[in-house]
């Protein structure tokens, strides 16, 4: 699966792509909100995982652009927070989010919920980028 992680800390991409590469996913990074949006306009991704606070576009703002481009407005998003789980569920965009996981990441929690995301996803469903 190819899947894109958007995360303004280093150190969270690197330890989040190393254990999706380790189960055999191809993954791309984006530091944050604006370039995650711009890297999801050139290839198709089978999932988003997406920082909440990010400079430039946080990750809210995100997942609104993104699911308004007919190209990924069927891609799951993963919503990763450091906030409270029941404030981001009273957001209104609440509904963009396929799934909410709290950071720090639990690893186990984190990979059983990329699992059940992406196991309805393929490559056939993926849309088509006119170039």
């Amino acid at each position: 699966m190819n899947i894109l992680v958007i995360d303004d800390k280093k150190s969270v991409r690197d330890a989040i792509s190393h254990s999706l590469v380790s189960l055999g996913h191809s993954v791309n990074t984006a530091v944050n909100g604006l370039d995650g949006f711009e890297k999801a306009q050139q290839m198709p991704y089978h999932l988003y995982i997406i920082d909440h606070l990010m400079p430039l576009m946080n990750g809210v703002v995100l997942s609104k652009n993104l699911k308004q481009k007919p190209f990924c407005a069927k891609t799951p998003i993963l919503f990763m927070t450091t906030q409270e789980i029941d404030s981001v569920k009273r957001l209104p965009e609440f509904t963009l989010f396929s799934s909410i996981i709290s950071k720090p990441l639990n690893e186990t929690a984190f990979i059983s919920t990329v699992e059940s995301l992406t196991t309805t996803v393929n490559d056939e469903s993926l849309p088509k980028i006119a170039l």
